[in-house]
């Protein structure tokens, strides 16, 4: 016999268990009237007739007519099976739906199983299928009542015994649409899914596949899933060599991602140029020992260990942050000036118009006098090279420093007319004194006059001159093609010049020869693919530099003084995909990169930001970013990060992995003497022993000066 749901005693009855009729009371129809029976006993009663005020039971043929027409339709109802993954369906549209969204509601049992950025597959009632991202949610809804009515509000204050029921909302971003069906290619959707169809989570392994999350690189599990590996091809061309921005505030966990990055590019074959401007990644060759992140690790089922193949080099006559590393080789290196375009010095030394016209002119001078006295180029030497000189891009061959600054004092002397105080201080020049200088006088006439301005140029190139650190005796230029060998790790540490200047000098001498030399490589795979079939992959050496407090190198004001070091990273931007050149900006301070490096960036990690301003202007440069995600950016983390690259169907928000190698840290405390300097005020301020380089120079508390003459890190900076 079938059941009836008697909903006053949430229980069933058989129809011969009915319990027994009510009193009629209070039974009326709608309109206040009482019901037929009732009114015939009331009027019984009224005329004094006897009896008990009852409803009688309805005739037994009633409800088993009921019982066969309820058999005959199909009998008891029972709730569909939509198999294996349900979790909902999708909801009506309303005024305030948008194009690419739907709204999918789900039973109370069923919100742990979506939570936010789970991807899911629509299949609608109209026989398609969709593919789609949580992007926002999961919300508990009551039912069949708003959760913010008044009625809610004041049970849920005075407690919870009369509280709904409630169920799951979660806003879908559609991804497009399965041609064919489930499985299929995606595809742009042309429709929507229809109201009430069925919504099913994916598998990890389908997640992983949909989402394209598959490769070599890990870089962690995406938030919201225990299993959703992060992972990206090692060899992607859009990926790593159309660059790479990894930008957040300080502590938001840049380092591990870096570091970590840095191990797996390593691992495949990648050469991998750091320039670290801190020393902080100069213990990379040995494994963590930090705590936090062996647990991490551990956790992770990941084991601690160091990069292999690691160089570190300083420059000549400055220290490394890691003089004695246990696995790496320190190696020292001095720049080239011969390698230096003239027109980057007069930008690199803030040189006035005036200086700068000066400065050209003694440079022409200085290469008439290499090439008469055959210094430059040598007598017997193949002359084509000087057909091909682009001094946009380099200098002249042979030229030292020592030369320049040897003719720009002497025109300084003559245009002084002091003749008797010209010397030479190279050797070259110094040994040939009585032959240079009838040359110098004749090549020298019509020279600009204003002596002070030949005083301040040679001031600037004296400082040059005194950092010692131009074609060196005791150290050779890099070595690119030891450098970028297979699975080389170069650390440029910069920790010790204590200056923009030369860091910037040692950066634009280094992304030109990178780039030269991967140009040259490139050129000899294109003559050998003419001989033979050879893939990029197998004779060309993957190049990834990665720059640190990018903000300090490429700011907006730099760029607006020095055009020819931008024009020169953006050339390697351009062309660096088709040499598997790629570049990795990394920076706290994305606010000061101008819009044309932020123009160059097509990829994105992005730890922790909170600066409003910021992050509007993030929104405006990088696309494809859902602004559920915008909103978590200031609140994340330390170790999460929004990764948006290329070639993944949706940006995510991921847990980075752990790094296994050993970083030293920026925010170590220096000893208790140099964390409690004494100030000229008396009192006594805690400093980090790295605090100086962002908040500036503690009053009293002096730092080693800047080498390009600065007395002092504050002036340093005051004249940034």
């Amino acid at each position: 016999m079938k059941k009836q749901h008697d909903d006053s005693h949430n229980s069933l009855w058989s129809f011969e268990e009915l319990p027994p009729a009510r009193p009629a009371q209070a039974q009326r129809h709608r309109n206040g009237a009482p019901a037929e029976g009732a009114t015939k006993r009331i009027e019984e009663k009224e005329d004094g007739g006897g009896g008990e005020e009852t409803i009688k039971s309805f005739p037994r043929e009633v409800f088993a007519r009921l019982a066969e027409d309820a058999e005959h339709a199909g009998g008891e109802w029972q709730e569909q099976d939509y198999g294996p993954g349900y979790v909902g369906q999708t909801l009506f549209d309303t005024p305030a739906s948008e194009d690419n969204t739907v709204t999918v509601v789900l039973p109370r049992a069923n919100i742990g199983k979506v939570p936010a950025q789970a991807p899911v597959r629509i299949q609608s009632t109209d026989k398609r299928s969709y593919l789609g991202i949580v992007v926002r949610g999961p919300f508990a809804e009551p039912d069949g009542i708003r959760g913010d009515s008044p009625i809610v509000i004041t049970t849920s204050v005075h407690g919870t015994v009369f509280l709904p029921d409630y169920h799951g909302r979660v806003q879908v971003q559609l991804l497009g649409e399965e041609l064919g069906g489930k499985g299929g290619q995606l595809v742009p959707q042309r429709f929507r899914p229809l109201p009430k169809s069925p919504v099913y989570v994916l598998t990890s392994e389908e997640m992983a596949r949909v989402l394209k999350l598959e490769g070599e690189i890990e870089l962690g599990l995406a938030i919201g899933h225990e299993e959703l590996v992060v992972r990206v091809p090692a060899r992607r061309k859009s990926l790593w060599f159309r660059h790479l921005g990894i930008l957040g505030t300080t502590g938001g966990g840049k380092s591990t991602t870096v570091s970590g990055l840095v191990s797996q590019l390593q691992r495949q074959g990648f050469a991998t140029i750091l320039i670290d401007t801190e020393g902080e990644y100069t213990t990379i060759d040995e494994p963590t020992e930090d705590e936090t992140m062996l647990a991490a690790l551990q956790r992770r089922q990941k084991e601690p260990a160091g990069v292999e193949q690691v160089t570190i080099y300083h420059l000549v006559g400055r220290r490394t942050a890691n003089p004695k590393p246990k696995h790496a080789t320190v190696q020292p290196f001095c720049l080239s000036f011969e390698q230096l375009s003239p027109y980057l010095v007069c930008e690199l030394l803030e040189m006035t118009e005036a200086q700068q016209e000066r400065y050209l002119r003694a440079y022409d001078i200085t290469k008439q006098l290499l090439q008469q006295l055959k210094i430059s180029p040598r007598a017997g030497e193949d002359a084509n090279w000087l057909l091909e000189l682009d001094e946009l891009e380099e200098g002249y061959r042979g030229m030292r420093l020592e030369h320049i600054y040897d003719v720009v004092r002497a025109c300084s002397s003559l245009v002084e007319k002091a003749e008797e105080n010209i010397e030479f201080t190279s050797p070259d020049f110094k040994a040939a004194s009585q032959t240079v200088l009838p040359k110098l006088k004749s090549a020298a006439r019509g020279l600009p006059g204003a002596p002070p301005s030949w005083k301040a140029l040679q001031g600037k190139l004296r400082r040059l001159l005194n950092l010692r650190i131009f074609d060196h005796h005791k150290a050779q230029p890099l070595q690119y093609d030891q450098m970028l060998g297979r699975g080389q790790v170069a650390i440029i540490d910069l920790s010790d010049t204590d200056s923009p200047q030369i860091n910037n000098l040692v950066i634009a001498e280094l992304l030109r020869g990178v780039h030269r030399y991967q140009d040259e490589h490139y050129a000899r795979l294109e003559q050998q693919q003419e001989r033979q079939a050879v893939k990029d992959s197998e004779g060309l050496v993957p190049v990834m530099v990665i720059i640190e407090e990018a903000h300090e190198f490429l700011s907006a004001e730099r760029v607006r003084q020095m055009p020819t070091l931008f024009q020169q990273v953006a050339r390697i931007a351009r062309r660096g995909r088709k040499r598997w050149l790629g570049l990795s900006f990394v920076t706290q301070l994305p606010q000061h990169l101008p819009d044309e490096v932020l123009g160059l960036i097509n990829n994105v990690i992005l730890h922790k930001i909170t600066d409003a301003n910021v992050i509007s202007r993030l929104k405006r440069s990088i696309g494809g970013i859902d602004e559920g995600l915008w909103t978590r950016l200031p609140n994340l983390a330390p170790g999460q990060a929004i990764v948006a690259l290329d070639g993944m169907i949706q940006p995510f928000l991921v847990a980075i992995d752990p790094t296994p190698c050993k970083l030293r840290m920026v925010d170590e405390l220096a000893p208790a003497s140099e964390r409690f300097p004494p100030l000229s005020s008396g009192k006594v301020l805690p400093i980090s022993r790295w605090a100086w380089k962002d908040q500036g120079c503690v009053p009293g508390y002096p730092h080693r000066a800047p080498a390009l003459g600065f007395s002092s890190s504050t002036e340093a900076r005051e004249s940034r």
